[in-house]
């Protein structure tokens, strides 16, 4: 009956059903009419029911309330449904709109369709009542659309598939080697000439195979404030990525005078067409934070979030050990080594974020170096980065290369496409533990939540991003919102008991997933090569 992703905290079932019919209302008040809107426009297109929308008292005779209670947490919802209809009641308008996801799931798979099968058929929603809370306030999906261009429809796909999920918060990777995917009016270079490389490398970068054809693309300032207005709509905040001072051709290929002009011929770069870590990273001067200062502000314009990522992952310094100029900097600043060199660039934007009332936050190797305080760390190379984060005070975003990292293989079969990294499946993503065991509960507080990356190096398409995304996504979400049991003790057994339902919801969203079974032929990638690694992960 309660067939449930991510399971709710409580569900007690009722003997009967309500029927929702022709006749059937929605009511709603100003606080909640936000999501009676959303709710409404998803069951008429699937349903074919008319649910009038009201404004009248809390009276749900025979239909669907939506109303706020002040005892409930921020995102906590009561799901009630009973003789009188169906209630849902949340301690904020997320709260609600979390319940109103709940609600879509128990009317069945075909309430996620955008046309009704049958216009005469039944729909019910068992009595019961579910009370239902999240486990972290950051339950994210960080999605890579520098590799690979994902057009702005598919990013509203993917929103509402998060929504789906009870995921909040989207971490948007805008920038990166390969391309530049947002429009900055002042530098308008880095999508004319930055948004576009003339050839792909097809597979992992040891692979002798290309795509020929240019690839690229970038949002609009109107994109992307849609795309922020959309996941506003469904309670999801966008965390946008702007990489520095490592991950920056594109930048650097727009406008050469960002690089290390002393070591290199930055003249000559233009975007990066293959995979790795990029020896060609930003020079430290003040000409760079000028420009991404401008960079800055227009990012922020554009998005409302406490957060802004600033990457810091994956900066080689052979550059700047080569680099007069990046000398120089350094004993202007009194500065040991080339990781305090960049250290003094990530604070640079930390201050320079706090004073507009934002947070920065960057990929653990933020940490070498020293780190400003207020700062937040999304830690990849494991659990160590955010240990160490949390026990020196900083917030943390747990999300391990070796646990969530969606871009990784399912299956250590031949026939999984492209195969990346360790085997990490359906279960060992449902026994992930964001929290790390070491932590005081203290230090326990620091940790904001957890999320899953998919970085798009070999997704050349959407249905590449299904099949690497889901059904694993859909354990992660579980993980991020349920308040589960130790790993070893969690009830893997029911949580795919659940899944065969959950199926039938993805598929009628459409979703490419990975069947259970194994990829349908059409998935399958014969003949490029991918980079597996044998043997079990390292856990920290």
């Amino acid at each position: 009956m309660t067939d449930l992703i991510p399971a709710p905290r409580s569900a007690t079932p009722g003997s009967g059903a309500v029927l929702l019919t022709r006749d059937s209302r929605l009511h709603a008040d100003t606080a909640t009419s936000g999501v009676a809107h959303w709710l409404g426009a998803v069951l008429r297109q699937a349903t074919g029911l008319p649910l009038p929308e009201g404004r009248e008292s809390g009276d749900t005779e025979g239909g669907i309330g939506l109303r706020l209670d002040p005892g409930l947490g921020p995102e906590a919802y009561r799901l009630v449904s009973d003789g009188s209809g169906v209630l849902v009641e949340g301690g904020s308008a997320a709260g609600v709109f979390w319940g109103a996801q709940t609600l879509r799931q128990l009317l069945g798979p075909d309430a996620y369709r955008r046309a009704p099968l049958d216009r005469d058929r039944a729909w019910s929603v068992p009595y019961l009542t579910i009370e239902d809370a999240p486990r972290f306030r950051w339950r994210g999906l960080m999605l890579d659309v520098a590799r690979h261009f994902m057009p702005k429809e598919g990013v509203l796909r993917y929103l509402d598939l998060m929504a789906a999920h009870k995921l909040n918060v989207f971490h948007f990777h805008l920038t990166d080697d390969q391309g530049w995917r947002i429009e900055i009016r002042r530098h308008p270079r880095l999508t004319e000439i930055g948004s576009w490389r003339a050839r792909t490398k097809t597979g992992h970068r040891a692979s002798p195979l290309w795509d020929d054809k240019p690839h690229g693309g970038y949002y609009t300032r109107d994109d992307i404030r849609e795309i922020v207005a959309y996941a506003a709509e469904r309670h999801i905040t966008v965390v946008p990525e702007i990489d520095v001072p490592g991950h920056s051709q594109a930048a650097i290929a727009a406008y050469p005078e960002l690089g290390n002009t002393d070591v290199i011929d930055t003249t000559s770069l233009s975007v990066w067409d293959t995979w790795g870590i990029n020896p060609n990273v930003l020079a430290p001067t003040d000409n760079t934070l000028r420009f991404y200062e401008g960079v800055f502000e227009e990012v922020l314009e554009l998005f409302p979030s406490e957060f802004v990522h600033v990457g810091g992952d994956e900066c080689p310094k052979d550059q700047w050990r080569r680099s007069e100029t990046a000398q120089a900097r350094m004993r202007e600043r009194g500065l040991a080594d080339e990781d305090e060199l960049q250290s003094w660039f990530i604070k640079h934007f930390d201050a320079w974020l706090s004073a507009r009332g934002r947070r920065l936050i960057g990929w653990d190797e933020i940490l070498e170096g020293g780190l400003a305080e207020g700062a937040a760390v999304s830690s990849w190379r494991g659990y160590a980065g955010g240990v160490a984060a949390a026990r020196a005070g900083h917030d943390v975003v747990m999300c391990p290369e070796q646990q969530v990292y969606l871009d990784h293989r399912q299956d250590p079969g031949p026939e999984e496409p492209v195969p990346i990294g360790w085997v990490r499946t359906l279960e060992d993503v449902y026994r992930f533990e964001p929290v790390p065991p070491e932590l005081t509960p203290e230090e326990a507080r620091h940790v904001l939540g957890t999320q899953a990356n998919l970085w798009t190096e070999v997704m050349e398409d959407h249905a590449r991003v299904d099949y690497q995304a889901f059904p694993r996504l859909a354990a992660f979400a579980e993980v991020a919102w349920s308040a589960l049991p130790a790993p070893a003790d969690r009830d893997f057994a029911g949580f795919r008991r659940r899944m065969a339902a959950h199926y039938g919801r993805l598929d009628a969203l459409g979703v490419a997933y990975r069947p259970p079974s194994g990829p349908l032929p059409w998935q399958r990638r014969p003949g490029v090569p991918g980079r597996p690694i044998d043997g079990p992960p390292p856990h920290r």
